[in-house]
């Protein structure tokens, strides 16, 4: 295993365009990252320079504290799973899996053994003869993944692995790809363009918009503090509403009614004509369901609902609203960098599922004002980030991370054991 370093790392094309653009990231011995973004934003170009298999503009790779760059792809000793699986279509599941350890001539024995090995951990082992075309989409991905396994790599490298899959066996392959990497404790680079499975998987998770590193860091800290208005929108399903509001004395005039903000929140801020308000769906509620409570951290207001949608153990409520051209055209541009035609002018409300509340009709909701952040339509920038509180939360994913890791290694279930 290795940590992996890119230090200002630069990939142009014959057009000079960088798809690619300084990019420095740390990613440690052992950790899960992820990175994410939409289509275009380099994420897939970066897994490439990492492996050897695009040319770095300029920069530095470093992969267990040896400079890269001019190392071929099979001098790094990596292994990467592919979207498309890279199967031998006319060898048996036992082979496909040997295949690298043929490749560097390993003695039959060890061949065996590791490919044995690599089945017990992916309960591959009543499939060792069959080939590839009889076996379904999720089963291909555990072969290739077992390919990796047996390779003792210093890293394992995923580029979308579970896009050809069904939803159903996208969730279930992402908890095996969870705990075959908590198993082995081996770093993991994961590229995907699903938020969900960026949420679900990464110790951190790294942010990039055309090229650039946008926010690195723990899940939740990147769902709870959001550095800028992309992150916030792009991390989250249903993606963050975003409302304009005039700001005047710490009190923002939404569409839906005035928010008091937190003094400790909007302190730093001052009056502002316009300014986005970002609110995600769990914020509001029915407020004929809502504790008493609760109901002083929060506002009320009425509103006509659009649209219903109840999923029997949630629901959501659209409600449109009225906004500047300017805002508009922000959210309509942010939408088509997301590839999303999620954000317009209408907010999605989470409900609970026993609301009686309806389309077509005006009803009355409640906003969480403790759960509000506040950009500036210009920057894009949260104007109010709690930088500390971010940093807290992604420093306690850390610990529990490494307990999860000394666990393992002490019950004797990684490589090390």
């Amino acid at each position: 295993m290795a940590s992996v370093e890119m230090k200002n790392i630069v990939k142009k094309y014959g057009d000079g365009f960088p798809a690619v653009n300084d990019v420095s990231l740390d990613i440690a011995d052992g950790e899960f990252m992820i990175l994410v973004g939409p289509s275009g934003c380099g994420k897939s170009t970066l897994l490439r320079m990492v492996v050897g298999l695009e040319d770095i503009t300029s920069g530095d790779m470093i992969i267990g504290g040896t400079r890269v760059n001019d190392k071929a792809p099979r001098e790094r000793n990596l292994s990467m799973v592919f979207q498309n699986y890279a199967l031998y279509p006319h060898l048996s599941v036992f082979e496909n899996i040997a295949f690298p350890l043929r490749l560097a001539k390993t003695p039959e024995a060890e061949v065996q053994e590791k490919v044995r090995a690599a089945a017990d951990v992916l309960e591959l082992h009543e499939h060792l003869d069959r080939k590839p075309a009889n076996l379904s989409g999720g089963q291909r991905q555990r072969v290739a993944m077992g390919r990796a396994i047996v390779r003792d790599a210093d890293a394992f490298l995923f580029d979308e692995p579970l896009s050809n899959l069904d939803a159903k066996l996208r969730g279930q392959m992402r908890t095996e790809i969870a705990r075959l990497q908590r198993r082995l404790g081996i770093t993991t680079i994961y590229v995907t363009h699903d938020q969900t499975e960026a949420m679900t998987l990464g110790d951190r998770v790294c942010v990039l918009r055309r090229g650039v590193i946008q926010q690195v860091a723990s899940p939740r800290e990147l769902y709870e503090q959001p550095v800028n208005l992309f992150v916030a929108g792009f991390i989250g399903s249903p993606p963050m509403n975003f409302l304009p509001a005039k700001l005047r004395n710490g009190t923002l005039a939404t569409p839906f009614g005035d928010i008091t903000l937190d003094p400790k929140r909007g302190a730093d801020i001052g009056d502002r004509d316009l300014v986005l308000v970002g609110i995600r769906p769990e914020a509001f509620d029915d407020a004929s369901l809502v504790d008493e409570a609760k109901k002083p951290y929060g506002s009320t207001f009425r509103a006509r609902v659009d649209v219903t949608e109840w999923l029997g153990d949630s629901q959501f409520a659209y409600i449109p609203y009225e906004a500047p051209e300017e805002v508009v055209e922000q959210l309509k541009e942010l939408s088509r960098e997301l590839d999303s035609e999620a954000l317009r002018t209408q907010a999605v409300v989470s409900i609970d599922s026993t609301s009686r509340i309806r389309a077509g009709r005006e009803a009355e909701f409640w906003l969480d004002a403790r759960k509000v952040h506040v950009f500036d339509p210009a920057t894009g920038e949260n104007l109010t980030r709690d930088s500390d509180a971010g940093a807290e939360l992604t420093r306690l994913a850390e610990e529990q991370r490494a307990e999860e890791i000394d666990e393992a290694r002490a019950s004797g279930l990684t490589v090390e054991g």
